[in-house]
């Protein structure tokens, strides 16, 4: 197992790098919104040589439009990860099961050259998915043992505690399989 964290605006642009494999770094929510340390978390990742992932907070409806917006602001470079992050939105929408599918597959569109993961917690995957359709693989929330989410699907990174930050761990063998993974998009 790899560990990682994920960060946002709300974290640090200098967060510890000591240990990790890779980082998921939020850039976009909906059509508005843009990490305003999305530049120097990425330079952040990238000076420690991890294997670096964007996501995006998707919202219901204007789902090309949100595509587009999340392709066009995070940085593009073969070989990074794009993540849907699906759940709960602020005013207590979200986005359908069908919804998510439509976006995931527009950003591979758009990104071909990237790996596409849907990032969401396991009430979302148990009782709202009906497809199981999660792109190039599943990164779940679920706040157990690292390693051990209790869903019984494929996954890619479990995402196990938020205190003090969101750390991940991810089901690759060593980061050259990681980087290997993700740059054969």
């Amino acid at each position: 197992m790899l560990r990682g964290i994920d960060v946002s605006a709300y974290q640090s642009a200098t967060y510890s790098t000591d240990g990790l494999s890779f980082v998921f770094i939020k850039a976009t929510e909906g059509r508005t919104w843009v990490n305003s340390k999305l530049s120097a978390q990425t330079k952040r990742a990238r000076d420690a040589g991890l294997v670096v992932g964007f996501y995006h907070f998707l919202w219901p409806g204007n789902l090309t439009a949100q595509a587009e917006y999340f392709v066009a602001k995070a940085p593009d470079r073969p070989g990074d990860i794009l993540a849907v992050d699906w759940e709960t939105t602020g005013d207590g929408t979200h986005a359908s099961n069908a919804e998510k599918d439509r976006f995931i597959r527009k950003v591979k569109e758009l990104r071909p050259d990237n790996r596409v993961v849907l990032y969401c917690n396991r009430n979302f995957w148990l009782n709202i998915d009906t497809t199981s359709y999660a792109g190039d693989g599943l990164w779940i929330a679920d706040y157990v043992t690292a390693g051990k989410p209790r869903i019984k699907a494929r996954w890619r990174f479990h995402q196990y505690t938020d205190d003090p930050l969101d750390k991940n761990v991810a089901d690759f063998e060593s980061r050259a399989a990681l980087r290997k993974w993700a740059g054969d998009a």
